[in-house]
């Protein structure tokens, strides 16, 4: 059987279909990436790959391995899993670990995964989607990051890991005058009526705006129709000031100027948060980030989930899974 380390090689240039970025996403020089694709050809005979001076394309026998080596390397993370990962070595390299936004549940388990393990650079980014932060996962790019599982594309999924971390109680982020804002909890019947914005349009956030719809369904509180993409939390704020609408958010995020954030409640929603790295990723990051994930949920409780909760079934069901 050829060796894990030349499956991991083909798998990255099968994906990227580019050298350069497949070796970057290993965290290898591009020879020696060169060098493991050669000896994987000669070991099994065949030609994986046609290079030319413009692209790199899979030959026949390359996409017949394709499927064989992304089960190898699944079955090796399971075999991994089951005995504890014991002996895995420090990756040498920075982990790139996604929180989303600032303030929420993400950047609590970064903090204490940085005490877990310290020996380790666990390095911010901010995605702002699970949906984009997946496709970066997937590229490489990225190592981690925290959201709706079950929102992603099943075919994304099963090339995922999750680790579920918190049902997250929503709530609603008002302007100051809104005939709510008065309110300590919004029942979710007092939005009848109104337009919610819930990121619709954004590309990298589609996993949210399906939350809201499913939520909405039957309750007469529409989804409100694409506002220009905002970059940055500044202009996220003036854009949201502009349109007046109320936003669909969760209890810890952070108070926008001239806003309240207020609990939805009869019944509590729940987003559903999770942890989210790539099926075969090695690195002692990842075992500190679940660790730091299991701590916390255990002592806040943030997998109990309240009698009056509401979740769809499908997130339900994942959310009782853990890889």
């Amino acid at each position: 059987m050829p060796d894990i380390r030349l499956l991991r090689a083909f798998l990255a240039v099968a994906e990227e279909l580019h050298f350069t970025r497949a070796a970057a996403r290993l965290y290898v020089a591009q020879q020696a990436l060169s060098r493991d694709i050669r000896r994987l050809e000669r070991e099994l005979g065949a030609e994986l790959f046609v290079r030319t001076t413009r692209q790199v394309a899979l030959t026949a026998d390359g996409a017949r391995l394709l499927p064989y080596a992304r089960r190898v390397l699944e079955a090796w993370e399971e075999l991994l899993e089951a005995f504890g990962r014991a002996g895995r070595p420090a990756s040498g390299r920075p982990l790139l670990v996604d929180v989303n936004s600032p303030g929420l549940v993400g950047e609590r388990i970064l903090a204490r995964a940085r005490e877990l393990a310290p020996e380790e650079e666990l390095m911010t980014r901010y995605e702002s989607g699970l949906t984009g932060a997946a496709a970066e996962l997937l590229a490489g790019r990225l190592d981690a990051s925290f959201g709706r599982f079950a929102g992603l594309d099943p075919a994304v999924r099963a090339r995922l890991a999750q680790q579920p971390v918190r049902y997250e109680p929503m709530a609603v982020i008002l302007p100051e005058d809104h005939r709510l804002a008065g309110l300590d909890e919004v029942p979710l019947a007092a939005l009848a009526g109104e337009s919610v914005y819930a990121g619709a349009g954004n590309p990298r956030t589609p996993e949210w705006t399906d939350l809201a719809h499913r939520l909405f369904e039957g309750r007469a509180i529409a989804v409100a129709p694409p506002a220009p993409l905002a970059v940055g939390t500044e202009e996220f704020q003036r854009i949201m000031a502009k349109k007046r609408n109320p936003v669909l958010a969760v209890v810890d995020f952070p108070a926008m100027p001239g806003t309240v954030l207020r609990p939805l409640v009869d019944p509590v929603p729940l987003s559903p948060v999770s942890l989210v790295w790539p099926k075969g990723l090695a690195h002692r990051g990842i075992e500190a980030l679940r660790c730091a994930a299991s701590e916390l949920a255990n002592e806040e409780g943030w997998l109990e989930s309240p009698a009056q909760g509401w979740i769809p079934a499908i997130d339900a069901q994942l959310m009782q899974s853990r890889s």
